[in-house]
Parts: structure tokens; sequence; C-alpha cells
């Protein structure tokens, strides 16, 4: 499960096969146990108990993808503020260390943003790896400055170096910070037993074909969009460093 809600179009396969599955093994109980009239009632109590759960399990889980998504935004504008003070505060150097600072910086931007925009899965250790390499070096262009002129100007150089590597850190939490495997299966449980009793609770031939069909389909698709705003690389809808672009752009002039 872990794996496949990287994937929303996987998701959406597995969800209308269990959810549709789920309705025709209810169409089929029905035809051999049907319910009479004195517990069709209470049956449809439950039934609607039930659905009503799973709509508030959806609004639930999508208002979890939202607010994860919006963290990862706001974290890559917060990643391109910290950098591009840094950028300024090069200026707080000896003319030679600030002109190889900015120099690495504008090669970070360029990692971070590839790392954003990598949607293979393939190139993330190499892209990790080098921006390892890229805050080492960055944090080395200060600390010489910082050694050789210890004064509170040098120290706000190598404060707003802190604040960079703090950023790609907090970015990189938000982006592991997922919906739980658990509540995905919950969500996945509830829904079949919500599609079971709409295939095993409907009185008329016509409206079950419907229903076995249309209910999983609608259930399926809400799924596929949970996942996709979910998955920071997997799907249609991503963060798009916007905000790391328009800094390299400045970077340039």
């Amino acid at each position: 499960m872990g794996v496949v809600i990287d994937h929303p179009i996987e998701v959406f396969l597995m969800a209308l096969i269990v959810l549709a599955g789920a309705a025709r093994i209810g169409s089929a109980v029905s035809k051999r146990r049907a319910l009479d009239g004195s517990t069709h009632e209470d049956f449809d109590v439950i039934q609607a108990a039930t659905l009503t759960l799973l709509g508030l399990m959806i609004g639930f889980t999508f208002s979890m993808a939202i607010s994860r998504y919006d963290t990862r935004k706001n974290y890559e504008e917060e990643e391109a503020n910290a950098i591009g003070t840094e950028y300024a505060r090069a200026s707080l150097l000896p003319a030679a260390d600030a002109a190889n600072l900015r120099g690495l910086l504008a090669k970070y931007v360029d990692v971070r943003i590839r790392l954003y925009s990598s949607h293979d899965t393939r190139q993330l250790p190499a892209l990790e790896a080098e921006t390892s390499r890229q805050q080492d070096a960055l944090w080395a262009a200060v600390l010489g400055p910082a050694a050789a002129q210890p004064t509170p100007i040098v120290a706000l150089a190598v404060s707003g170096m802190n604040d960079v590597l703090n950023a790609q850190g907090y970015t990189q939490a938000a982006w592991r910070n997922r919906i739980p495997v658990a509540a995905w299966v919950l969500l996945f449980m509830v829904g079949a037993c919500g599609t079971f009793m709409v295939g095993y609770g409907t009185r008329s031939a016509r409206m079950r074909g419907v229903l076995q069909l249309l209910l999983p389909l609608v259930l399926a698709l809400s799924f596929m969009l949970i996942a996709d705003i979910d998955s920071p690389r997997g799907g249609f809808v991503h963060v798009d460093p916007v905000n790391l672009k328009t800094l390299a752009a400045s970077m340039q002039h």
C-alpha cells in the first residue's frame, strides 16, 4: 500500500476493483438472501450511517492532503527567501569570499529546482547526494571567513547560512509527511463496506446495476484525487518551485 499511494492511477484502479467487487458481492448475496420488509428499514439506517461515515472520512482525508500540499508550498517559499537573504548577506564578507559564496548559492538553487521538478524516483539519490555536497561547500564558504574575522557582521552571514540549511531540512520533512497508510487501509475498508451494503440493499435490479458501477467509480476518483494531492512526485498535482525559479533568474543579473 505504501508504494501504491505514490501512484494515483494505481490507487484509482485498485479502488475501483475493490469497491466494484464489494458491490457485486453484495448484490450476489442479496439474490440468495434478500431482506424482507421488516428488516429493510433497519438496514437502511445502517447503510446511511456507513455512507455518511465514508463521506466524512473522504472529506477528512482530503483535508489532510490539502494541508500537507500547502505546507510543501510554504516551505518552498521559505527556502527561496532564506537563500535570497543569504545571497544578499554575502556582501558582508570580503569581496573574494562573497563572489565564491554567491556562485555556490546559484549552483545550490539549480540543484534544489531540479530536485523539486524531478518526478523520477531513480534520480533522487543522486540529487540528494548533490544537495549534501553543495551544503558542505556552502558551510565551508562562510566558516572560513567567520574564523578569520569573527565579527558580528560576518556572524550575520553565518546565521543566514544556518537558515538556508534548516529550510532544506524543513522542506524534506514536509515532503515525507504523508497520509498514514493506516488511514488509507481504513478508508478502503469503510468504502468496501459501504459499496457492499449498497449492492446488497438496492431493491431495483436496474438501479443495482447502475450503482454497482457509478458509486465505486465516484469513490475511486475521490481516492485518486486524494492520492494525487498527497503525493509530492506522483500524479499531476505538484509543487512548482516558482519562487526558486524567480530567485535563480534574479541571480543571473
